[in-house]
């Protein structure tokens, strides 16, 4: 069974040969790294959200307007 690896700023580790303390520090880049992905899709659906009222905005001020 081969060891498993991971890759930092181009540098190979045995996850094995980690400290607790570095095995503690990547769990912990791990979580906040997902929770960026998490917030940035929900970034996502309230951008689409907000061009949506925009658009429904823009159409009410033109039909406003005839």
């Amino acid at each position: 069974m081969s060891e498993q690896k991971i890759t930092i700023n181009g540098r190979e580790y045995d996850l094995a040969s980690l400290s607790d303390n570095a095995k503690a520090q990547l769990m912990s880049l791990r979580t906040v790294d997902a929770e960026i992905v998490r917030l940035q899709t929900r970034i996502a659906i309230f951008q689409t959200a907000r061009n949506a009222y925009a658009t429904a905005l823009q159409a009410e001020l033109e039909n406003a307007g005839s």
